[in-house]
């Protein structure tokens, strides 16, 4: 797009991001990771106030047509990383693969919530995955970003990028101290889909396990890499029908209507 100021803007959000650096804070026995796409994100949040000046109305209109643009390239990134990697992938074990059944839960618990907090078809984009990259282009190419499912998936998307990090990395920590469970099959279980999450909590279980840095990293990178790709299969498959299903069963049992009629009633006024 032909916005040479808001190109100029992001711009100078990615430099000074990237000029802070990433940083961790060490709050008892966990670890906050802050990482330069947090910075990125804050900072444009902070052009956006009248009196600034910087971000109008239009530059947020074609900072939103650029969204799917990025994410075909991010998707793109995504699909060289097949060849190379699928060594690894077919190497990797069962549990690696079968963790995506994991993130059903997500559906399970965020789809009720949603529908009893009042989100309407904001549920089906909020709740059918973590909302991460991918799933917000699985999103984009179904609904659009503009519609109802495009605003649930996009305000979990940052709520994600901005709670998500520090959420992991403390979580990480804490399950490493408390539960008996492996750091090995920590390191797996923060392999979600996103970078941020997981550099987080592998960041926080190395500084707890020194000695095993590099076999955490391994492992969760290795986790992160297979959710990236089969995890979108899943949502396409199983995740979002399932969201679907489960909307209009909280739905009708919520306002006493499947949301077809609802929306038809809408319309009607």
């Amino acid at each position: 797009m032909k916005n040479i100021k808001l190109h100029a803007i992001i711009l100078a959000l990615i430099i000074v991001a990237e000029l802070i650096g990433t940083h961790t804070i060490t709050i008892g026995i966990g670890r906050i990771v802050l990482l330069p796409m947090l910075y990125a994100l804050l900072l444009g949040i902070l052009t956006t106030p009248k009196f600034l000046n910087l971000s109008g109305k239009k530059e947020m209109v074609d900072a939103s047509g650029l969204i799917g643009v990025t994410l075909m390239l991010l998707m793109a990134r995504y699909g060289t990383l097949v060849g190379p990697t699928l060594p690894k992938i077919l190497a990797a074990s069962p549990a690696l693969i079968l963790q995506e059944f994991g993130n059903l839960g997500t559906v399970l618990l965020g789809v009720p919530v949603a529908v009893y907090l009042g989100l309407k078809r904001e549920t089906i984009g909020a709740a059918h995955s973590i909302a991460r990259e991918p799933n917000v282009a699985l999103i984009g190419e179904k609904f659009g970003l503009d519609g109802s499912e495009g605003r649930g998936v996009m305000g979990v998307y940052i709520a994600g990028t901005v709670f998500g990090t520090i959420f992991f990395g403390i979580m990480a920590s804490v399950a490493a101290s408390t539960l008996p469970i492996h750091p090995y099959a920590l390191a797996m279980a923060a392999g979600v889909g996103s970078a941020s999450m997981m550099t987080a909590a592998v960041g926080s279980l190395a500084a707890m396990y020194p000695n095993m840095a590099d076999q955490l990293a391994a492992f969760g990178a290795a986790s992160n890499m297979l959710s990236g790709l089969d995890g979108l299969y899943m949502s396409v498959w199983i995740g979002l029908p399932m969201t679907e299903w489960l909307y209009k069963k909280f739905y009708k049992l919520k306002y006493g209507v499947l949301p077809e009629a609802s929306e038809k009633g809408e319309e009607a006024k």
